[in-house]
């Protein structure tokens, strides 16, 4: 059974950074579809980047330059730094992962298994 659990968020003022990470258990990284989401208050979940074998498929344009996913495939583990924190990134993080079969597209892993979510506040 697959578990994930996110850690990392935080308050910080416009500007700052916050490293998330997200801990699988019951799935390899290495053969894994992964990823992070990220849901504001009263606004639909979004995808914010995406990794098949442990290589990054999508970045949002949105986070591009700003965030940086990595993962550690001997620790399970997945990573979101984020940097240049402007309000607007104000959400509850989620991570994502589903074992990979033939595709590992948005849809796809959205249908996994998800983490409880860490939230994140960047105040003005």
């Amino acid at each position: 059974q697959v578990h994930l659990v996110e850690s990392g968020g935080g308050s910080v003022q416009a500007g700052g950074s916050l490293t998330l990470s997200c801990v699988a258990s019951g799935l390899e990284f290495s053969s894994s579809c992964m990823g992070w989401f990220r849901q504001a208050p009263g606004k639909e979940r979004e995808e914010v980047a995406r990794l098949a074998f442990g290589v990054i498929t999508n970045i949002d344009d949105s986070v591009r330059g700003r965030f940086t996913v990595s993962g550690d495939g001997a620790k399970n583990t997945l990573h979101l730094q984020m940097g240049s924190l402007p309000p607007e990134d104000t959400a509850m993080y989620y991570c994502a992962a589903r074992p990979v079969e033939r595709t590992c597209t948005g849809t796809y892993l959205r249908a996994g298994t998800w983490g409880q979510g860490t939230q994140v506040t960047v105040s003005s």
